[in-house]
């Protein structure tokens, strides 16, 4: 195991009607002047925006609205809300709804104390030295931004997709309620799965030797996922189903995972070319990536893919043939996609083939992609090949 140092502050309030506790907890961390920022939609139509208004008018805690957040968040809304609290004097943002609305309010929370433009720290010209603190009440279970340290913006000059990190940036306090999830449509609440999958994959397959305790914390959140994911798209309103999904996608992204060992990222940052080129929903994306990305890796490590295969999908270890054992359970997680609806190829999402070389361009490698394997532009190329 690796050295490793981890910091994950954010205070969780767990289950029912406790996005009602929105006033006293901004209030607690000191929060006086609040952007309120979200989507639209099922915020709205549902009542939960009203009722978290309700909440910090009752704490006595003023505040402004922004909405209009979409799927993969663009940077024209950012520097509205960047705007909008520097006009405002804006002292902390609260986002409600899903990673898209987590990651914009992060991201305007960066922008909001900085005199040049946000993107400068997406691009790497500028490391994050401060931010506004960021508050989130949760209502898709997914991408696990209200217990990261990360963002991830699309900016529509050029439609780049790209990331930024700081643990000042981590959520400071985090409402999760299952009950709001219960009304997401099927094909979110699928994506969403796929999503917090790749997060512990991405982690799972490393070059660092005796991580078992890892390993397992990995195991147990992804059969997890395995396991719930068909029991929420049957009865949308199970929720201890939904209860244990909202914490494993907590749990597969604030890093309890990747302590102590070298992580891989290769496969999100060839989604977010997908995202970024077709607008394609992320999850939904990586369920297209990740298989792909596994057959072309694969006989780098054949034991840690037969132990996914075994511990996970629940294989057979053939001891004379690991590497068969590794191929199928790669199937089994193939397959896995397909039952929950997801997308496995290029073209369930539009993506096509003769753009896999304009996606490769956009990805601007300098040198290579990756840990598990470093990728070349060459190797994410035969990548989307494969996912074709």
């Amino acid at each position: 195991m690796n050295n490793f140092s981890f910091y994950s502050p954010t205070f969780f309030v767990f289950g029912k009607e406790r996005e009602n506790e929105a006033g006293a907890l901004v209030k607690r961390f000191g929060g006086k002047r609040v952007l309120i920022h979200y989507g639209g939609g099922s915020v709205v139509k549902s009542g939960l925006l009203e009722r978290v208004k309700n909440s910090l008018s009752n704490a006595d805690i003023s505040f402004v609205e922004l909405g209009g957040v979409v799927p993969n968040p663009r940077s024209g809304l950012v520097y509205k809300g960047i705007e909008l609290c520097k006009k405002e004097n804006v002292d902390f943002i609260l986002a409600v709804g899903g990673g898209s609305a987590i990651d914009s309010a992060k991201a305007i929370a960066i922008g909001a104390l900085y005199d040049g433009d946000f993107w400068d720290f997406f691009s790497g010209k500028k490391k994050i030295d401060k931010a506004l603190p960021v508050a989130t009440i949760l209502t898709l279970t997914a991408a696990g931004s209200e217990g990261s340290n990360g963002t991830v913006i699309t900016h529509e000059d050029g439609m780049l997709k790209r990331s930024a990190g700081s643990n000042l940036i981590r959520p400071v306090f985090s409402i999760l309620n299952p009950e709001l999830t219960c009304t997401l449509p099927p094909y979110q609440t699928a994506a969403g799965a796929a999503d917090m999958m790749a997060h512990v994959m991405e982690r799972y397959f490393t070059n660092t030797k005796d991580v078992e305790i890892t390993d397992r914390l990995c195991e147990a959140i992804m059969l997890t996922i395995k396991n719930e994911t068909p029991k929420v798209l049957q009865n949308p309103y199970d929720y201890e189903a939904r209860a244990n999904l909202m914490w494993a996608g907590t749990l597969a992204h604030n890093d309890i995972c990747g302590v102590g060992r070298e992580q891989d990222w290769s496969s999100h940052q060839i989604e977010h070319e997908l995202s970024g080129l077709y607008d394609v929903t992320h999850g939904a994306g990586l369920a297209v990536i990740f298989p792909a990305w596994m057959k072309y890796v694969v006989k780098h490590d054949v034991l840690r893919f037969a132990q996914f295969a075994v511990r996970v999908w629940g294989c057979e270890m053939d001891f004379q043939n690991p590497e068969a054992t590794a191929y199928q359970g790669i199937e089994r997680f193939e397959q896995f996609m397909k039952s929950i609806g997801m997308p496995v190829r290029f073209a369930e999402i539009g993506a096509k083939a003769e753009d896999i070389p304009l996606l490769v361009e956009k990805l601007a490698l300098k040198s290579t992609l990756g840990n598990f394997v470093k990728l070349t532009p060459e190797d994410v190329r035969k990548i989307y090949e494969l996912a074709v």
